[in-house]
């Protein structure tokens, strides 16, 4: 089957066409074939080879850990999916392929009213923010300070925490602050003078922080608000987090998933789920998406069209 690839670490130009084995689903397991795949930060830093302390990977490596498509094989043990059901989630082999695995516990059926672009969007970023709320402990009633709060991670954050009762300030660029407000954030603008635009919000301080930022230097800044590195959590910059004594939430915790996908399923049912979809590319073009990716500052997240 067609897929991109790379069999060496580097930049965006490592990503080439590649033809590979079409997995068997394992017991427990589903094939998918794929019709959309989210792109995400954590693909090029596993292409950059800049995150060996969390993912190990065999070269070549087809990138890729989230898509949307269609049933068409299901392994020993699995009973509630069949051949033809659309489903979406988190796929055991590269997304960016003609067809991926999956474990059929970490995916859900996909309602005909969520399209497959913002399906494959959903599942990374339900299942880190889902996680993070969770490490946090935020409560209902308390202030969580969330810095890119535009991204894909941060505006499913950002909803999930409304939805249960949490204040949010989020941070991001003055262009997406009208998309925050309307998810129920108040935002604030990054840069010179961001502490003090804080406090004017929350003079008190914070309850909690979660950085998302990929260009790191909020971190002190969080460290200070939150009163301490306790309820400070950070997903984007690892040597960040350590220099501060800050806990990284790196990885997945996949007991999460099916719960993650239910929130984001809940928020859909009710027609209040918003995930922009920055940007669409062709699979072929996975080298542009990552450059965008790299970039950062994307509002929501980039999606792949495989099939």
């Amino acid at each position: 089957m067609k897929a991109i690839a790379f069999d060496r670490y580097g930049g965006p130009d490592v990503l080439a066409p590649a033809t590979v084995e079409v997995p068997g689903p394992g017991p427990g397991q589903i094939r998918i074939a794929v019709r959309t795949a989210g792109v995400n930060p954590l693909d090029h830093k596993i292409r950059r080879d800049t995150v060996r302390e969390h993912f190990v990977v065999t070269l070549p490596h087809v990138p890729g850990i989230e898509a949307a498509g269609v049933v068409t094989a299901t392994g020993p043990g699995v009973t509630d999916l069949s051949v033809g059901d659309e489903v979406f989630g988190r796929t055991v082999t590269g997304s960016y392929a003609g067809q991926a695995l999956a474990e059929a516990r970490h995916v859900a059926r996909r309602p005909a009213t969520l399209g497959w672009a913002e399906a494959a969007a959903v599942p990374t970023a339900a299942e880190t923010a889902h996680r993070c709320l969770h490490e946090l402990e935020v409560r209902k009633g308390e202030t969580l300070l969330l810095h890119a709060a535009a991204g894909g991670v941060g505006i499913l954050a950002t909803q999930f925490a409304v939805a249960r009762g949490i204040r949010v300030i989020g941070t991001a660029s003055e262009a997406n602050h009208g998309l925050l407000r309307e998810l129920g954030a108040e935002p604030v603008a990054y840069g010179e003078g961001l502490g003090a635009r804080v406090r004017a919000l929350a003079p008190d301080g914070v309850h909690a922080a979660l950085d998302g930022a990929q260009r790191g230097g909020s971190l002190a800044l969080s460290v200070e608000l939150a009163g301490g590195t306790g309820r400070v959590v950070a997903i984007a910059e690892y040597g960040e987090a350590a220099r501060h004594g800050v806990h990284f939430s790196g990885g997945s915790d996949l007991d999460l998933m099916g719960p993650a996908l239910e929130e984001a399923l809940t928020l859909h049912r009710t027609g209040t789920l918003r995930l922009p979809v920055h940007g669409l590319y062709a699979l072929a073009d996975a080298g542009l998406a990552h450059e965008e990716s790299e970039r950062g500052h994307v509002r929501g997240k980039l999606v792949l069209v495989v099939t």
